[in-house]
């Protein structure tokens, strides 16, 4: 159990009694520490599987958890988020402290909140809901009432994105549909579980009884009521282990904050703090550079933070790359990518797809890089997108799964083969699996990379436990399903910081490192500009070998130059000041001016009135949005009801094919000529292999010609490419 750990890890496994603290640094195998303590506890009789409860803030990484403990011999251990606990003890306690029908959960609060900001006749557009639904969920984890609201927000400081005082009654609103409706939000959960504990002794001891050891893994992220919470659950006692990093706070505007792990050995004198800081996952080079970020950090959780030593072989420097717009970034870092998807046997790096991230501050920026990779035909996925176990070909492949397990030994597909592994991937050969990959890429290659990724779950879940059964692994399925933790999906990752914490690719592109990106414009007060720094840091820290920082000096082709480089970046990417005077110098390349091979493009004029065009939908249509459409009607139905039925055929989502932006821009300049159709924004060279002549044919109003069959190997190559806008 000890075996392979560290002396700071074995200190963390074999300390079993009263408080523990750690300090662990990004990549220090810190879920590897804390999984080996609870196991090695387990192991030596001095906990019971079923006292212990360990608790972190996503399901995935519950999931993960849960995953290692199994292995390691400790599977009755309780793996949770703070919600997911709260949550069951909440439904189990109901009927005994409060009586009566149990709320139902209210899993998105959009509507809801929308609907409540109507009745208080305030209309939240997209953007302004978002933000009142940030607030509402902020003031609940600080324990603030609507009627409090206006004045908490004045104490703490906190930077409102508007009128505290209609916040306030949107807030009151929201509260009172919800009771009304007999809901509850995530948020009531953890509220309605303290008030329960708080209220009820007897139900507090009877918790106290079932969980007798506490792990709070991210210990920096917990909430005011998240640690109101803990401290219940724990009640006079002091058994608990947290971890954390006060390096990587960065959601304080939820109301996180590193103050109760930074506070902890305040609290408790006796407590014994460890401190991990060996580097398993980067480089030399890339631990360097991290190092050198937080050196120039102020505030308390710099005082704290922890100089990491890399234990990994040398790797190649970290490259800085400058670009003069936008999409020259992203054609760039799409070339990148493909040269280290180069399969070593033709000399090139070999990474595979699934082992590359594109960074980003926010969402909005993952277009650009979506067309970039698709106009490339490289597999992409996104964070946060269609989830996997929502995928209509996993759901097929559950089904067929469950049967097969039912039917257990009269099932003549699975009987064929040997192992569970085989066994899946026999029931999956009834769901269109192949051991093979087809030609090409699109559909059918998305299908078949879901499907091999439930077989590669099998063989690991098979070396985990080479006693289970097929009915073992439904229930794994079934288990991953309700916590969302899916396995891996071959295709680059396209995530924003925030999304990529807790996770790591053996190459990382950071992209968009200007100023008023990254530290974001919105960013003013120094707490702020520091949690913008310790974002930066927690995406350089998820590359294990490559590591590439870009930027670019205009938003679009022919724009004013004006930006220039993330601030965070000052003496650390050559030819900076503080660089220079450091004497370091050498690392990496600066890269200046238009991309490689690409011919620098003017600016864009809107064709109807003549003005510079800035904004991605405007430049795809030529024209201001505010601006007289010249758009044929008739023809833009026509291209809408073809795309919906190319769209089944292919079984993706109609945007895949083309977006309604891209078809208003065909049918405000109806083109003749493919090079005319070229021309136009979301029409790439896959696209217009693939569709090109119907909709030439469609604004022609001629009918569709001919095409080849889907399933045959050129069409399946030239399969539709994902379009940029979403």
């Amino acid at each position: 159990m000890l075996a392979g750990l560290d002396p700071e890890q074995r200190t963390v496994a074999t300390t079993l009694q009263g408080p523990v603290c750690v300090l662990a640094g990004a990549g220090t195998g810190k879920t590897r520490a804390i999984t080996h303590r609870i196991a090695y506890g387990v192991r030596a009789g001095v906990y019971q599987p079923n006292t212990v409860l360990a608790v972190t803030f996503t399901a995935r990484a519950a999931g993960e958890m849960r995953g290692r403990l199994r292995q390691l011999g400790a599977g009755g251990v309780q793996t949770r988020t703070f919600h997911a606990a709260a949550l069951r003890q909440l439904q189990f306690f109901w009927p005994k402290a409060i009586g009566g029908e149990q709320p139902r959960l209210l899993e998105r609060k959009h509507q809801l909140v929308a609907e409540a900001g109507a009745r208080c006749r305030i209309r939240l557009e997209r953007a302004e809901l978002r933000d009142m639904l940030g607030e509402i969920e902020w003031a609940k984890v600080t324990q603030a009432t609507p009627e409090d609201y206006p004045a908490v927000v004045a104490k703490s400081g906190r930077d409102a994105p508007r009128d505290p005082a209609e916040t306030s009654r949107v807030y009151a609103t929201y509260e009172r549909l919800k009771r009304d409706r007999g809901l509850i939000d995530f948020e009531d959960v953890l509220l309605l579980t303290v008030g329960i504990l708080t209220d009820r002794p007897d139900i507090a001891d009877t918790i106290r009884r079932q969980y007798q050891h506490f792990t709070v893994d991210e210990y920096q992220d917990v909430s005011p009521l998240q640690q109101r919470l803990l401290q219940l659950w724990l009640g006079d006692r002091d058994s608990v282990c947290v971890v954390g990093d006060a390096s990587q706070t960065i959601y304080s505007f939820t109301g996180a904050t590193p103050d109760h792990l930074l506070n902890f050995r305040t609290q408790h004198p006796d407590a014994t703090l460890v401190k991990l800081v060996r580097d398993y996952r980067s480089t030399p080079q890339v631990v360097h550079l991290a190092n050198g970020l937080l050196a120039q950090a102020k505030g308390r959780a710099a005082e704290h933070r922890l100089e990491l030593v890399s234990q990994r072989q040398p790797g190649p420097e970290p490259v800085f790359h400058e670009h003069a717009d936008e999409p020259a970034e992203a054609e760039a870092t799409a070339r990148r990518i493909k040269e280290l998807l180069t399969p070593v046997a033709e000399g090139g790096p070999g990474v595979p797809a699934s082992e590359i991230a594109v960074l980003y501050r926010v969402n909005a920026q993952s277009e650009i890089y979506e067309q970039a990779l698709a106009d490339a035909g490289v597999p992409y996925q996104l964070r946060g997108a269609e989830r996997f176990f929502d995928r209509q070909e996993i759901q097929q492949a559950g089904l067929a799964l469950r049967g097969a397990s039912r039917a257990a030994g009269t099932d003549t597909s699975a009987a064929e083969g040997e192992g569970l592994a085989a066994e899946v991937g026999a029931v999956l050969a009834s769901t269109g699996w192949t051991p093979e990959p087809p030609a090409g890429s699109g559909a059918v290659r998305d299908r078949w990379e879901s499907l091999r990724a439930l077989v590669r779950l099998a063989e690991e879940f098979q070396r985990s436990r080479p006693e289970a059964v097929l009915a073992d692994f439904v229930a794994e399925l079934a288990e991953r399903a309700a916590a969302q933790h899916a396995p891996t999906v071959e295709g680059v990752t396209l995530a924003s910081f925030h999304t990529a914490k807790g996770l790591e690719w053996d190459a990382v592109f950071l992209v968009g490192l200007t100023d008023g990106m990254l530290p974001i414009t919105h960013a003013k007060t120094p707490e702020q500009i520091e949690e913008e720094r310790r974002l930066l840091y927690v995406g350089v820290t998820r590359a294990r070998f490559h590591l590439c920082m870009s930027w670019a000096l205009a938003r679009s082709p022919g724009g004013r130059a004006g930006r220039r480089p993330s601030r965070f970046l000052d003496g650390l990417r050559p030819g900076s000041a503080s660089d220079a005077a450091r004497g370091r110098g050498g690392a990496g390349g600066v890269e200046r001016g238009g991309a490689k091979g690409r011919k620098p493009r003017g600016p864009v004029p809107c064709r109807v009135c003549g003005r510079t065009l800035t904004e991605a939908t405007e430049l795809k249509l030529r024209r201001c949005a505010d601006c007289p459409s010249t758009m044929d009607e008739e023809l833009y139905e026509r291209m809408r009801e073809w795309r919906l039925e190319r769209a089944q055929e292919l079984g993706r989502p109609a945007y895949a094919v083309f977006t309604d932006a891209t078809l208003m821009a065909i049918a405000e300049q109806p083109p003749a000529t493919e090079r005319e159709l070229s021309r136009i924004s979301g029409v790439g060279p896959h696209k217009l292999r693939q569709f090109g002549a119907e909709l030439l044919a469609l604004c022609a109003g001629e009918p569709l010609p001919e095409r080849a069959d889907e399933g045959s190997d050129d069409a399946v190559e030239d399969a539709v490419e994902e379009d940029s806008e979403k």
